[in-house]
Order: structure tokens, then sequence, then C-alpha cells
């Protein structure tokens, strides 16, 4: 790949599960991001929800099937195409799969989100773990 052409999009799995989404730490900084969602580059031939999928399952070992798309940007910070796919847990208990990119797992709480993301979550995002994590009222 040159610099020339187009970096293959990014796909997001959110996957909240018990009052918590599921984040990781990368191993090292992509500018100042440290905590994201899984995830990675959609690859030929799949779809944004499919690669979400499968990341999860090749970065944290746990099985989850897409539940909507939620959005698409270009990530203010990275200048890259991202897609963000709300998830479902299946089956498995998440660890650190991927030790070349990810240094830990963790369920974050809501109110923990800020902590980990401290410039903010793209809106879409933000307002459905708002409503998957905080009791109705």
């Amino acid at each position: 790949m040159t610099d020339t052409e187009p970096k293959p999009t990014v796909s997001m799995a959110i996957i909240a599960h018990e009052g918590a989404v599921l984040m990781i730490r990368r191993r090292q900084r992509e500018g100042e991001l440290l905590w994201a969602f899984p995830g990675g580059a959609v690859e030929e031939g799949e779809t944004a929800e499919e690669a979400a999928v499968r990341e999860v399952t090749e970065e944290v070992g746990l099985t989850v099937e897409s539940v909507k798309v939620l959005g698409e940007r270009v990530h203010p910070k990275t200048q890259r195409a991202m897609v963000y796919t709300a998830c479902s847990v299946v089956d498995g208990e998440p660890a650190v799969l991927d030790e070349e990119e990810i240094a830990e797992v963790a369920w974050v709480k809501h109110d923990e989100i800020p902590a980990h993301v401290p410039y903010g979550l793209f809106e879409p995002v933000q307002e459905y773990l708002d409503g998957a994590l905080l009791p109705a009222e």
C-alpha cells in the first residue's frame, strides 16, 4: 500500500453487556488514543458488521453478533473512515488474544468512560451507550 492509496475503513464493535461496555487498551498509542473499542480494518469482500464481529473474535476471543450500525464518520484524530456497530454477546469471556496490539481488556461502566476516552465519544455511540448502560428513568 502506498501513501496515496486510501486506508481501509475501520470497523469498531460497541459491546454493551451487563451494565458495561467492552474496551481495549492498545500497546501503542495512536496519537492520543489509548483506549478504544475492539475493531479493525474491513477486509475485501466483507461488510463493516462482519469485520466488527471477526475482529472481536480475533482480538479478545468473544463471540458476538451484529445488532445494528450506529453510525459512520471520518475520525477527527486519525482521519480514518470509521463504522461503529452495536454488537451483543453470544458466548465467551474477553481476554487479550492479540498481544502485539492489545495490552488489556476491560468492561467499562458508563461513568468510567470519560476517564478512558477524555476527548469524548462519537455522538451516536454515546447516545447508544446512554440508553444501553443507564437505568431508565
